[in-house]
């Protein structure tokens, strides 16, 4: 017997308020926005899943679709966050400590 077709909307999961509303591989935190980043590293699809042989693969090319088909936004908010990381990283050379806040 045939199994049922899976559409991708399923692999990929967002909440508001869970990981900024970001799309996450279902049953994971992992966002879409982390697999693009390991992409931007140069690591290959395959590459990707093998640091992750405990999930699926369909779930990271999936995240690899999703990210090609919105790869503007998604680059964008990639460099935003670099920016942000940047700003902190000089605010707080120490990092961020109890006193901080």
């Amino acid at each position: 017997m045939a199994q049922a077709p899976v559409s991708l909307e399923s692999l990929l999961v967002s909440r508001e308020g869970y990981r900024g509303g970001r799309p996450c591989l279902r049953g994971t935190g992992i966002t879409v926005h982390q697999v693009a980043a390991m992409r931007h590293l140069g690591l290959t699809a395959e590459e990707i899943c093998a640091q992750n042989p405990d999930l699926d693969p369909s779930l990271f090319h999936a995240a690899l679709a999703y990210y090609y088909a919105n790869k503007a936004r998604i680059d964008a908010e990639l460099d935003e966050d670099a920016r942000l990381g940047e700003e902190l990283a000089a605010r707080y050379p120490a990092g961020v400590l109890p006193e901080s806040f």
